[in-house]
């Protein structure tokens, strides 16, 4: 009779604690479940949300010894990059992957992969590296850095010191700062942060506390403990898009000029010119346009209208969805061959810079020069190069900027013309020239006959 009493005892009591079994057994693990909820705080809901689009890279690279640059040894390199497509392009630290023969890439999921190089920038130190996978991957959530705050909680995600997906925390603890790394390296205007950044963390993201990346993960100071820096992601993006470029990947022309500009804490990308005979201008889009959407991607900032042209092919058309003052409109943008587009623009006629010099330019705006960060007030964008010119000689391709030759800027065609037409032009030969290509200025010194430049411009 005695099991029988005590199972009865037993309905009882579970009967009179209804479905609560935790709550009437054992106060303590009411507590705990209630105690689950509370420690998925911010921070735990942010590298949630995050840690899928962080890879780990690793690479053996040659490092020589600089006083001697003779002396050289195999490293392991290690660091980490963040996605930005879903097809599989990544960004991380250009000093992260330079001089790395095999990039090898582990996903969130542990699946190794080995990445190539498809771009990068050595001023600002960042690249962009691809690998090739069937799934689409997940594409970190990008915040902005113009609203930082010195105090605001941050977070660092990265391979430290080897220790995958190693999570750490702290405050922004100033911003623009500027910090020599080396004779060669320079970096301007970063996010000081006492998060623990180490070896390993370049490349990865530094997230505020919604888990929206605010930058890019860069440097240490030696022997300093709770001082790290990263790029702020506003610059690090308009970097990556002019990285992931159409025409300098696939060879494949756009026309459109633009850059992301913010309103009310929200970005947007406007377009600021589009090229003379390109299919930008041939489909209707204007400077002012602010792109909403291209094809099926929505369009905020600069990189995503390259992100939504990518593996598009000359000759087919996407649809651009713009804002027009407060009219909104779809235009059809087919695309070009990038090669026909240049040729298109170089047209010889009346363009005495193309008999003399061997180029074809085109004024820049305010906003695009403004990109390159040049301490130049401005330049001329050279968009075609003529075989066997003064300019081909000495190495000018499309794409750079022609910011002075001698002692003189040239921001626009009446400052060139102005040195070309000196008088005493032949005494100044060979001429010296300065160019912005990409984040660098380079010069050179050229020699030009036959100097013929009164047409106007």
């Amino acid at each position: 009779m005695l099991p029988s009493l005590w199972t009865t005892r037993w309905r009882v009591l579970l009967v009179s604690c209804g479905l609560s079994l935790a709550a009437c057994l054992s106060p303590a693990l009411a507590e705990d479940s209630e105690a689950s909820s509370l420690r998925r705080t911010a921070i735990v809901r942010a590298v949630d949300e995050a840690r899928p689009s962080v890879v780990n890279i690793h690479g053996r690279k040659i490092v020589r010894d600089a006083a001697t640059s003779t002396d050289a040894r195999q490293v392991n390199g290690m660091g980490t990059g963040v996605v930005i497509d879903e097809r599989g392009y990544i960004v991380t630290n250009y000093h992260v992957v330079e001089g790395v023969a095999r990039i090898q890439v582990t996903l969130h999921d542990e699946t190794e992969l080995v990445a190539q190089m498809v771009a990068h920038d050595p001023h600002t130190d960042l690249a962009i590296i691809k690998i090739t996978t069937d799934q689409e991957l997940p594409v970190i959530k990008t915040g902005t850095s113009r609203d930082l705050m010195a105090g605001e909680p941050v977070i660092a995600v990265g391979n430290a010191f080897g220790y995958t997906h190693t999570v750490t925390r702290g405050i922004i603890s100033a911003l623009h700062r500027t910090v020599q790394v080396s004779d060669d390296q320079k970096y301007l205007d970063l996010i000081q942060t006492d998060a623990s950044i180490n070896p390993g963390n370049s490349g990865g993201p530094l997230l505020n506390i919604d888990g929206e990346m605010i930058g890019i993960n860069v440097a240490v100071r030696v022997g300093a403990q709770g001082i790290g820096f990263a790029i702020p992601i506003d610059e690090a993006m308009e970097v990556t898009a002019r990285l992931l470029n159409l025409e300098k990947l696939e060879h494949v022309s756009h026309g459109v000029i633009g850059q992301t500009t913010f309103e009310n804490d929200a970005a947007h990308f406007v377009v600021s010119a589009v090229r003379k005979d390109s299919a930008a201008e041939k489909c209707g889009l204007a400077p002012g346009d602010v792109v909403l959407s291209a094809g099926d991607s929505k369009v905020v900032r600069s990189l995503d209208f390259e992100r939504a042209l990518l593996g598009h092919k000359a000759g087919e058309e996407v649809a651009v969805t713009v804002k027009r003052n407060a009219e909104t409109l779809t235009v059809s943008l087919i695309l070009e061959n990038a090669a026909r587009s240049t040729l298109a623009q170089a047209s010889t006629e009346k363009d005495p810079h193309w008999d003399t010099l061997g180029v074809k330019l085109a004024l820049m705006n305010g906003g695009e020069f403004r990109q390159l960060n040049s301490r130049y007030r401005g330049g001329l964008k050279v968009l075609a190069v003529r075989e066997d010119s003064p300019a081909a000689r000495q190495g000018i391709r499309p794409g750079d900027v022609l910011v002075g030759m001698h002692i003189w800027e040239t921001v626009s065609f009446d400052n060139l013309n102005y040195i070309l037409n000196r008088d005493d032009f032949i005494d100044l030969q060979p001429i010296k020239f300065y160019i912005v290509r990409g984040q660098d200025t380079l010069f050179g010194h050229m020699r030009i006959a036959g100097v013929t430049t009164s047409a106007a411009q």
